[in-house]
C-alpha cells in the first residue's frame, strides 16, 4: 500500500484529533514547509472547534521568505481523504516543497490560492 506524505502544523498532530478522524495516532518526523508563514483563522465549524478544543487554529499563508515547523506523516489514500472531511473550508490541500528535499499535501489558506 503506497504511503501519502502530509504535513502539518496545527491540530491534525494532536492526538485527540489523529485518534477521531484516522482511528490511531500518526507517527511522523520534524521538517519545515517552505514559502509559507502562520497566521490564525477562526473555526466556524462546531464539530472541529469542540474536536481540537480551540477555536482559533493556525493556518499557512505564502510568504516567499519564511517556512513553518511542523511534522510530516506517513498516511493512506483512505486517510488522506479523511483529513480533506476534518479541515474546514478555510483551507485548501496543495502539494509543498519540505525543507528535506521531499513534498508533502498541506493545508494551506484558501484565500492565498
Amino acid at each position: 500500500m503506497q504511503k501519502i506524505r502530509l504535513f502539518s502544523y496545527g491540530t491534525l498532530q494532536n492526538t485527540a484529533v489523529q485518534h477521531e478522524t484516522f482511528g490511531r495516532e500518526l507517527t511522523g518526523y520534524s521538517d519545515q514547509l517552505l514559502g509559507y508563514k502562520l497566521e490564525m483563522v477562526k473555526i466556524q465549524d462546531n464539530n472541529v472547534v469542540a474536536l481540537s478544543g480551540e477555536s482559533h487554529h493556525p493556518i499557512a499563508v505564502a510568504s516567499e521568505s519564511d517556512s513553518i515547523s511542523g511534522k510530516v506523516f506517513e498516511i493512506t489514500a483512505e486517510e488522506l481523504v479523511q483529513s480533506d472531511q476534518y479541515e474546514v473550508d478555510d483551507y485548501k490541500r496543495v502539494l509543498g516543497k519540505m525543507q528535506s528535499g521531499t513534498s508533502a499535501w498541506v493545508y494551506v489558506s484558501a484565500d492565498a490560492l
